[in-house]
């Protein structure tokens, strides 16, 4: 067996209704907290029994609650001004990956006098930070588990900062924040902690593992039994919290043995055209599947079964293969989720700029099970389109 590491957030709490005891959890972050957040959230008040708990227990917040989709870089500067005009000593992230994101790299560069421009990358950024806890109020970035952040720079680039120093300390999982999420966001999500899975499991990095592995089978297990119940009856807490637990494992997974080809053309197709992450990668993966499993087959079989466990009837690892991306795409519209690039607006001229810029997500392509030229890539988007 080859080496590897496999690092994760120490402390996970998975409980129904945790966030009303976010105080409890929040103890060694300090008496002065940074609460990061979305406009939609607060609006709906799901921040606020988390906010009433702290301020029960005599935290000073400085709330910065104005983090958008696909956060930009000067989002993420606003934040750190506000952590530093309140002199915080802890940080606390609340909400989607988006949120979540830039709260590792606010408390990173609140924490230490590093740098963002030498810490963008893998394995660059050296901290301290400050302390991080991390509450996730959708299922399907796994963001409270992995040692990455992405941010907007520009119109439209986008930048990676990985390392374990942005692992948070503690994640509370609490489902009660999942039930009002809308049926497209559920589907959308759901399939994107669906893609962390099959991505870690197939991936060509040296530090694939077993333990990525197992929790990306697991991932696959809960997410498979569970989306469409959790898209079709939102208030079913039993299915929002397997879907939760699910996106967090496959969170687990992905951070260890890396994303690949499918992230890697859904990344431009969500930074040129604004379309959810989730949903770019919907519209990849079964595209990307087809294309990997001349030399990916077995992989994508030995994991077929435990999404939809009606192929393990099927009697050879191409059929199981077939079948598995079969599946995945009739899933995808029984949950509601757009066919095709054509019909989130993409017109088919933008397809060889969609190609140019995936091929600058070396860090990802490197990963694939198959080896992605801007040729192949093209070609992909063409099928998707």
């Amino acid at each position: 067996m080859s080496g590897f590491i496999f690092n994760t957030t120490p402390s996970i709490v998975f409980e129904a209704g945790a966030a009303t005891r976010l105080a409890h959890h929040a103890k060694r972050l300090g008496p002065r907290i940074l609460f990061v957040t979305d406009p939609g959230l607060r609006r709906l008040g799901l921040c606020d029994p988390a906010l009433a708990a702290l301020e029960t227990a005599g935290i000073a917040l400085t709330v910065f609650d104005t983090v958008e989709a696909d956060p930009s870089l000067e989002t993420l500067n606003a934040t750190v001004a506000a952590g530093r005009a309140g002199d915080v000593t802890g940080v606390i992230g609340f909400g989607g990956g988006s949120s979540l994101d830039v709260a590792k790299l606010a408390a990173l560069l609140l924490g230490s006098a590093e740098e963002l421009d030498g810490a963008w990358g893998v394995g660059n950024a050296r901290g301290p930070r400050l302390p991080l806890l991390l509450v996730p109020t959708t299922a399907g970035t796994g963001s409270e588990v992995t040692p990455v952040s992405i941010i907007t720079v520009g119109a439209e680039e986008k930048r990676g900062v990985s390392s374990p120093v942005i692992l948070p300390d503690i994640a509370v999982l609490d489902p009660l924040l999942t039930l009002g999420l809308p049926p497209a966001i559920t589907a959308a999500t759901g399939v994107d902690a669906m893609v962390h899975a099959i991505e870690a499991y197939a991936s060509a990095s040296p530090n694939n593992n077993p333990l990525s592995r197992m929790l990306a089978r697991q991932a696959l297990r809960l997410i498979g039994a569970n989306i469409e119940k959790a898209v079709f009856d939102g208030k079913n807490i039993e299915a929002r919290g397997a879907m939760l637990l699910g996106s967090m494992l496959a969170g687990q997974a992905f951070a260890n043995s890396p994303v690949a080809a499918v992230h890697a053309l859904a990344y431009p197709v969500g930074s040129l055209f604004h379309v959810p992450h989730g949903l770019s990668n919907a519209l990849m993966l079964p595209h990307v599947l087809r294309f990997n499993a001349p030399d990916a087959a077995g992989l994508y079989a030995e994991i077929a079964a435990d999404a939809f466990p009606m192929l393990a009837a099927e009697d050879s690892a191409q059929s199981r293969c077939a079948g598995f991306i079969e599946q995945l795409t009739l899933l995808a519209a029984r949950i509601g989720l757009q066919p095709r690039l054509r019909d989130v607006g993409i017109g088919e001229d933008a397809l060889p700029r969609l190609a140019s810029d995936a091929m600058k997500q070396q860090r990802l392509l490197v990963n694939n099970p198959r080896a992605v030229t801007e040729g192949d890539a093209l070609s992909i988007y063409r099928a998707a389109w």
